[in-house]
Formats: structure tokens, C-alpha cells, sequence
């Protein structure tokens, strides 16, 4: 069983929304953070958002006030709901296991295989 699966990207026009979601094993979901990164093309691997297992998150600047990430603890699923997106969120999103170490987000090296997500007109 993969530890980390996610779903939901697709092509968008700017402006657009989506939801990205994150399955995790119920003991990766409990016991660690997760976060979801992206890597858009010719750029670094940048973190775009992590959510603590008990809740608290953090964001990148570039995306505080239009992403939300939250947890389903019924499924262990964290979700990603990225709103009035537009060309600089186009890239590979992927989910990582890690823990929150005074208040930041240090990831470990347990990633998901990634989900596309294209915004253009």
C-alpha cells in the first residue's frame, strides 16, 4: 500500500478553482504532518502548504488567502482546495510526510508520485 496517493489535478483557467486530495495511511495521518509541495517547470521544489496531525497549518506567501488545506480524519485525507489560481501555481503537486519543529514545517522523505495541475487560458 502507498503511503501517500493524490488526486485531482487537471487544466484550469486562471481564476479557476480546484481540490487536490492526499490519501494517507490512517498511521502516517495520525502521527505526522503532511504537506503538499509543488514543483512548476524550470523552478524549485517549493512548499505550499502543511498541516500538523493536530491541526495547525502553515502556508507559502504566495498562496495565503486563496489555499486551504485540511484534514478528513474519518478517511485520513488531506485536501487542498486552491482557489483564483493562475499561471505561477501551474506544476507538479506533490504530498510528503513530515513534523512541525517550532512551528515550521521539516519534511521527510516520504513523497507521493504527484498530481498535474495546468492553469491557462
Amino acid at each position: 500500500q502507498a503511503l501517500l496517493v493524490e488526486s485531482g489535478g487537471g487544466l484550469v483557467q486562471p481564476g479557476a478553482s480546484l481540490r487536490l486530495s492526499c490519501a494517507a495511511t490512517r498511521a502516517a495521518f495520525d502521527t505526522y504532518a503532511i504537506a503538499w509541495w509543488r514543483q512548476g517547470p524550470g523552478k524549485d521544489r517549493e512548499l505550499v502548504a502543511a498541516r500538523n496531525n493536530d491541526g495547525a497549518t502553515v502556508y507559502a506567501d504566495s498562496v495565503k488567502g486563496r489555499f486551504t488545506i485540511s484534514g478528513d480524519n474519518t478517511k485520513a485525507l488531506v485536501t487542498l482546495q486552491m482557489n483564483s489560481l493562475n499561471d505561477e501555481d501551474t506544476g507538479v503537486y506533490l504530498c510528503n510526510i513530515g513534523i512541525f519543529n517550532g512551528g515550521a514545517y521539516q519534511s521527510g522523505g516520504t513523497w507521493g508520485q504527484g498530481t498535474q495541475v495546468t492553469v491557462s487560458s
